[in-house]
This record gives C-alpha cells, structure tokens and sequence, in this order.
C-alpha cells in the first residue's frame, strides 16, 4: 500500500512537470529545427528528454546484444510495443539517430505536434487508407534523407496483454524498399511500469534486448516479404517468451 502511495504521488507531482517541460523544449526544438532540421542539438534534447521520462518511476534499463548495432549505419528498427515508455527507452539507449511513426492525435497537442513534424516524426492516420501510405513513403523519403533510422512497431498499436500481437506488413515493406537492414528489438517489462489502463508509473526494471540485424539487400516484396514477417516475428516472440519466463516476475 505504502509503495502504491508513493507512486501515485511521484507520478502526479512529476509527470505534470515534465508536460510543462516538454512544451519548453519543444518550443526551442520548432526554433533550433526552422534554422537546420538535423542539428545535433535537436538529437540532444530529444536524448535529454527521453532519459528524464524514464526517470519519473524511475525505470532500471537492463541492455542485451547492443553491440549488435552499428552506429554509423541505418536500421528499420522493429520493436514490440508494451507502454508510452517503449519509445524512450529506444531514443535512449539505441545508438542511432531515429525517428518514428506517430498516429495522427499525438500532433494535436500543442507546439508538441509541430515539434514532432518539424524534427521528421511520421504522422499516420489508419483511417486515411492510401492517403496514410503516402504520407508514410514521404515520411520515410525525408528520414532518409536526413539520415535517420527508422522505429516502427509492427504490432501496430500497444499490446494490453502482455504478450505480443499479430505483426503486420508495413515496417518489413519498408525495409525492404529501402533496402535497409532490419534490426529486431524486444522490450520486456515496460508494461510493469505503466499497467494497462492505468494512470500510475511504476518503479520497475525492464529489459531491451536487440535481435541480429538482417539484411534486406535483394529482397522483394512478392517473393520476401511474408517470409520475412514469419521469420522475424517467430525469433521476438520466443526471445520475448524468454525474457518474461526468466525477468517477468520484477517489480
């Protein structure tokens, strides 16, 4: 009860803060991004916010076969999706320079949604049909331009269950059109530290594991692409099982 209590309150006085902090900082990200959209400093803030988010639980970040990734090269970066806490962590301690695919309610929020357009985060709107893969393609031709990886959840929404959802097509059909490697991610815990349908953080220990990247160089959508999702789902799933079996029971 004691411990419940203390994350209500931690959670009511600090996310508050953080709101108002982040309409700060976005406000000198629209500034910094008009001058040059792919400033360091704006990478900066983003790393800065990021590690600030997931210290209001606070969240203990446990990192397996990071030295996987190359950080000189881009990635569709593939990752499960568990909580709002998912996308710091892989701002956080992936050594990339990402960016990711946002549904469209997020951009209503004030000088945030401008913020996130104007640094390349990608607005989908999964009523929009072939509008809305436009708009992706287009996304993903300015990120490569700037030399950004990409973050997809191929669930495409939060799992409520715990357990990973069916993967659809859209991230492996960017990879392969981009010829990028894919770099498979799980993320277990993040939903331990916010709850399904609950409005208080947690303190808790999460673990980021990162899968061999595969290479994407001469795949083809008809003859790779379904493939490719079995294979890459199959390898996150028991890596997820895995982790949960032997981390699930932390708090």
């Amino acid at each position: 009860m004691l411990r419940e209590g203390l994350a209500a309150v931690r959670t009511f006085v600090l996310v508050p803060l953080m709101f108002v902090y982040t309409l700060v900082l976005a406000a000198v990200v629209i500034v910094v991004s008009r001058a040059n959209p792919t400033s360091p400093i704006v990478d900066g803030i983003v790393q800065h916010w990021s590690g600030l988010f997931l210290r209001i639980p606070p969240v203990q970040v446990r990192i397996e076969g990071i030295d996987r990734v190359d950080p000189d090269r881009r990635y569709v970066v593939a990752s499960n999706h568990l909580s709002m806490f998912d996308i710091p962590l892989l701002f956080h301690h992936l050594p990339l320079h990402g960016r990711f695919l946002s549904k469209k309610e997020v951009f209503r929020i004030p000088l945030v949604g401008t913020a996130m357009r104007s640094i390349g985060i990608i607005e989908i709107d999964r009523q929009a049909g072939g509008s809305s893969r436009h708009a992706i393609n287009e996304g993903v031709r300015i990120a490569a331009e700037r030399g950004y990886s990409l973050l997809v959840f191929p669930e495409g929404t939060r799992s409520r269950s715990g357990e990973l959802l069916p993967f659809k097509k859209g991230a492996f059909r960017i990879a392969i059109d981009t010829g990028l490697p894919l770099l498979p991610v799980v993320i277990e815990g993040t939903d331990r530290v916010q709850r399904p349908e609950k409005k208080v953080f947690h303190r808790g220990e999460v673990t980021l594991h990162v899968l061999e990247p595969i290479d994407t160089a001469g795949m083809t959508n008809r003859d790779d692409l379904n493939p490719l999702v079995r294979r890459v789902e199959s390898a996150m799933t028991e890596t997820y099982g895995a982790l949960h079996a032997q981390h699930g029971g932390r708090t």
